[in-house]
């Protein structure tokens, strides 16, 4: 019987699986010891039919694992002399400028600072609740005929829509948004001004990216939507909020900033108050964008919910100027996973946008594209529209209905667009409890105090308040809700 001569370092401690495959669990063991030196640089390792010996396996096994770790430089081969750990130690020039353990790699840029300071917060998981903020009755949304159009898509897709495509979208679906928002929002464009996007804040960080230089003021609605704040803070703008009164954007404070390069405004239904931009305050921002030489971002994610006669004409349908980008979205009247949103842009701005989004993320997804497009044309989305229309309506009857009175809050606003609500509470304390007491019991309630500027000048009790979505769940689950509610908080 052979004897297995003693090796020449120790790898006793190793344990193999037999019932995975071992020569990736043996290839894994050595190259661990040798990162954390255990199996320092130019030490000899044994002979591969003394290393199966000692382990209980098959010299093939070893010899695998061994050609690993010669194919990843970890160890290397002297004619006659044996298998060696190849010496991984850092030169001294390098190991001498090397980062610090607490901080591996160089240090963070600008843009990774900005990032850390302004990013978004996570999203609520699972399927939506009451009172969740930003999602539409997408139960509703017809699934079947959307399954049906992409299908007979996919079954035999054009040869022009398997390569690359214009960045600036799908020609049919923006000549359709074209009419779309000619007919049903008095938008006059043209087919050449729509840029299809990956939903809205795609289309606002690309304003971002391309109207704004660092350092430049950039007005926005405070309080108002953070992730529009962000992608401009993140572009380098200074951002610098403007209160919201019963009429919408204070226009005399905007005035009192002195030079901003631009104005991001909600001005349908104003994020997260509710209020309308009244038309004297539009035509007085419009003025004001000429004044400065400023633009103006409109933001409409939900211009459709209109409740009490028929939508707003968009800011942008009163700018003769040519100062108003115009931001909208599929993803409030479909699903936001569909993540397909549009900007309507001054002639001149949609070449640059292109080539700017184009260096992103080349262009949309062909099948969504089209599919919407055939949507649209078959008057699926017009339907769908009229349909979510009514059904936001509903939800928020049955939440002022159902809504009771509670210590410390507010009586709920008259709603007559949109799909959420905002209700002042008399502290922020207060605001925290109420919050607090509804996740207790599954129902989700957005701070007002959220929405607000940390370096606001308006004190933290005034900035509290319950931002409430109606639109995501059905009447009954709003009342489940109410109940819950009630329960939670004593009522």
């Amino acid at each position: 019987m052979r004897e297995t001569p003693p090796l020449p370092v120790d790898l006793s401690g190793i344990r193999l699986d037999p019932t995975a495959g071992l020569s990736r669990q043996l290839y894994l063991a050595l190259r661990e010891r040798i990162l954390d030196g255990r199996l320092a640089g130019r030490t000899r390792l044994p002979a591969s039919r003394d290393l199966a010996d000692l382990l209980g396996i098959s010299r093939n096994t070893v010899t695998r694992a061994f050609d690993q770790l010669y194919a990843e430089g970890y160890i290397e081969g002297r004619v006659g002399a044996g298998t060696f750990v190849a010496d991984l130690r850092q030169p001294a020039a390098a190991a001498a400028v090397a980062a610090p353990a607490a901080l591996p790699g160089p240090p963070p840029g600008p843009a990774l600072q900005l990032l850390a300071e302004h990013r978004l917060n996570p999203r609520p998981q699972g399927p939506p609740r009451a009172f969740r903020v930003g999602v539409p009755a997408f139960d509703l949304f017809p699934f079947e005929t959307w399954a049906r159009l992409m299908a007979r898509f996919w079954r035999r897709p054009p040869a022009e829509a398997l390569g690359y495509g214009d960045p600036a979208g799908d020609r049919r679906l923006r000549e359709l948004v074209a009419a779309y928002l000619r007919s049903s929002r008095g938008l006059a464009c043209e087919p050449e001004q729509v840029l299809i996007t990956c939903g809205s804040q795609q289309a606002i960080s690309l304003c971002a990216q391309l109207l704004v230089q660092p350092g430049e003021r950039v007005a926005i609605e405070n309080p108002g939507y953070r992730a529009a704040g962000h992608a401009f803070a993140v572009a380098g703008g200074r951002l610098c909020g403007v209160p919201v009164d019963g009429e919408g954007l204070d226009i005399a404070a905007l005035e009192r900033l002195g030079a901003c390069r631009l104005a991001y405004v909600t001005p349908s239904h104003q994020y997260p108050t509710g209020v309308t931009l009244s038309l004297a305050r539009r035509l007085e921002l419009l003025a004001w964008a000429e004044r400065h030489d400023a633009w103006v971002i409109e933001d409409d994610y939900d211009g459709e919910y209109r409740y009490r006669g028929v939508p707003l004409a968009p800011l942008a349908s009163l700018d003769r100027q040519g100062r108003v980008l115009y931001v909208g979205t599929f993803c409030k009247i479909a699903f936001p996973g569909l993540r397909l949103g549009y900007l309507v842009l001054p002639q001149a701005l949609v070449e640059p946008f292109a080539q700017r989004r184009a260096l992103d993320i080349r262009h949309s997804e062909a099948g969504s594209q089209a599919v919407m497009a055939e949507f649209i044309a078959a008057g699926h989305f017009q339907r769908h529209v009229r349909r979510m229309r009514g059904a936001a309506r509903s939800r928020r009857d049955a939440l002022l209905q159902g809504w009771p009175q509670v210590p410390g809050c507010a009586a709920l606003p008259v709603v007559e667009a949109g799909l959420h609500l905002s209700v002042a509470v008399d502290s922020l304390a207060r605001e925290r409890e109420l919050i607090a007491q509804a996740a207790a019991v599954g129902v989700e309630i957005n701070a007002l105090s959220g929405y607000w500027l940390p370096d606001s000048a308006i004190p933290e009790d005034e900035r509290a308040g319950l931002v409430l979505g109606f639109a995501a769940v059905p009447e009954a689950r709003i009342a489940e809700a109410l109940t819950a509610l009630r329960r939670a908080w004593r009522l």
